[in-house]
């Protein structure tokens, strides 16, 4: 009798799901299946198992159950390498491959319908319809790095949230048309900068706009599930946007600092407007009032970044009997500095302390894939530059910035992720920098191909407004329209600001410190001598 006719008569999705376990975490087995799938790995590539001297075929079906089960976990492993997320450069080539050769698997098993479909949340299916929802989930706008963590129960909860609609967004036309308003207002406001004030410094954030309705959503989304207080920092790229599109600061104001005009308190002088911090309250779409702080910035980029922590975990201790649903920390990183800067890896060690925790961060990477004039094969040694986010097992999310709707989609999943599980989340938004450093400086000295290739690559807004086009839910008008109406806000701002003889700084926190006065630094020294 064939010691292995029981495996023709079982159910194979079964053997597939305990395979994939025992791939994922073999202790987690009952020792007799830990020893079996052992076995069966030990004798996959001559597809026979020897016992007792005797030797017994493993059935072909069951066999190649097995290999595309090894098939559905290098896409879950490696499939982040074989991504569409950049949007203006070849990825770089990684080798094995996940073609289904690699796996011992031909043309002709296409066809076949395979259980182990239902280990990804299809069901049972050919073989050519799982290979297409696995590319769906790993290899599209979205790229994810998550198998590296240790908890067989975040592993799960990670594959069943990507499961869901093939790791897609499924937004209304409502949502929709807030997300084509939002990124208007991001890709008009730097627009009006550039005509404006050509060639001064304001670390624009063309070419990764989705970064404000990624933003602004994330900030609506937390506000629905609780969140009262959010705590920001970040870097000098994109930040002036952020202030008027996200934190409400008047765009009058902005275009003040622009005309050079002195500050209202001397203590203050130079070119200072993406360094300031500030606190604004903001209601909700459904009428939640949230409190919404941006940390100061110094120019050393990433020393924010415990600053932005020492804030949370004093809100958290204060105000919310340390209920950290309560207080979302995000940060916002460059890609150069978050690779580069150690200040970086002794932030995240420390995040899962007692001491020190903050129930988790959202890290939102603006990644540019150039650091100052350094392509960033020449600046880490690393595949990633969100790398470090490895020290703490966290998922890191790697997403093509010009499909703004992935980028959403993907601030989602951090924010539930991090809701479930009180742990950090990084997403590195894969997009460009369409001027210079600072633009006061060319680029095309250090990147000539690189620019020649961005200057004539269509900026978010518009990709995403011509995909909307297509589906029949906007006009062509419709985009002229809106962005001349924003336009001509920004132009009214600008006039009024004009009329203005010096500029306010709003102070950062200030209800914080009511009650507190600053030092009149003349009159002690006055008193002193």
């Amino acid at each position: 009798m064939d010691k292995f006719s029981f495996l023709n008569t079982a159910h194979t999705s079964f053997f597939a799901e305990m395979y994939d376990q025992y791939l994922e975490s073999p202790d987690s087995l009952e020792p007799s299946w830990k020893a079996f799938f052992q076995g069966f790995d030990f004798g996959l590539e001559s597809a026979n198992i020897t016992v007792e001297e005797k030797t017994f075929a493993v059935p072909e079906n069951i066999k190649k159950e097995f290999q595309v089960i090894n098939l559905i976990d290098a896409y879950r492993k490696r499939g982040h390498l074989f991504t569409v997320t950049n949007p203006v450069r070849e990825r770089r080539k990684y080798l094995p491959t996940l073609d289904i050769e690699n796996f011992g698997l031909e043309n002709s098993d296409l066809e076949l319908v395979f259980s182990a479909g239902e280990i990804v949340g299809i069901g049972a299916d050919k073989l050519k319809n799982i290979i297409d929802h696995l590319r769906r989930i790993y290899c599209d706008s979205i790229g994810i790095e998550y198998m590296y963590i240790r908890d067989p129960n975040r592993v799960k909860w990670i594959q069943n949230q990507i499961n869901v609609n093939g790791n897609h967004p499924n937004f209304s036309k409502e949502e929709k048309l807030q997300i084509l308003e939002s990124l208007n207002k991001a890709h008009t406001f730097e627009n009006f900068l550039q005509k404006k004030y050509v060639g001064q410094k304001r670390f624009s954030l063309e070419g990764g706009e989705s970064l404000i309705p990624a933003i602004d959503f994330l900030i609506n989304s937390a506000a629905e599930k609780g969140v009262e207080e959010f705590i920001m920092g970040m870097s000098h790229r994109g930040r002036l946007n952020t202030l008027a599109n996200i934190f409400g600061k008047s765009s009058k104001d902005i275009f003040g600092e622009f005309e050079g005009k002195d500050y209202e308190e001397d203590i203050f002088d130079g070119d200072v407007k993406y360094h300031l911090g500030w606190t604004s309250e903001r209601t909700t779409p459904s009428g939640k009032k949230i409190n919404m702080n941006l940390a100061p910035n110094p120019s050393h980029l990433e020393s924010v970044d415990p600053i932005v922590q020492g804030i949370a975990r004093a809100k958290l201790e204060n105000d919310f009997d340390n209920q950290t649903n309560k207080v979302l920390p995000i940060i916002v990183h460059g890609d150069a500095a978050i690779a580069g800067q150690g200040v970086v890896y002794e932030l995240v060690q420390m995040s899962r302390l007692k001491g020190y925790s903050t129930g988790g961060t959202i890290h939102l990477i603006v990644n540019n894939q150039v650091g100052f004039t350094t392509n960033y094969l020449d600046a880490r040694s690393s595949t990633y530059c969100s790398d470090v986010g490895k020290v703490t097992l966290s998922p890191v999310l790697h997403v093509n910035s010009d499909d703004v709707e992935a980028v959403i989609h993907a601030v989602t999943f951090a924010l539930e992720y991090r809701n479930e599980f009180n742990r950090d989340v990084f997403i590195d938004l894969l997009g460009y920098r369409k001027y210079g450093h600072n633009e006061g400086d060319e680029p095309r000295f250090t990147q000539p191909k690189l620019y020649k290739y961005i200057s004539e690559h269509p900026n978010p807004r518009d990709i995403y407004a011509s995909k909307l086009i297509d589906q029949g839910l906007i006009q062509k008008q419709h985009i002229s329209k809106i962005e001349s109406e924003y336009f001509s806000e920004l132009e009214e701002e600008l006039t009024d600001s004009k009329k203005k003889d010096k500029t306010k700084i709003t102070p950062f926190m200030q209800g914080v410190w009511e009650g507190y006065h600053r030092v009149d630094e003349k009159k002690m020294l006055e008193d002193f001598d």
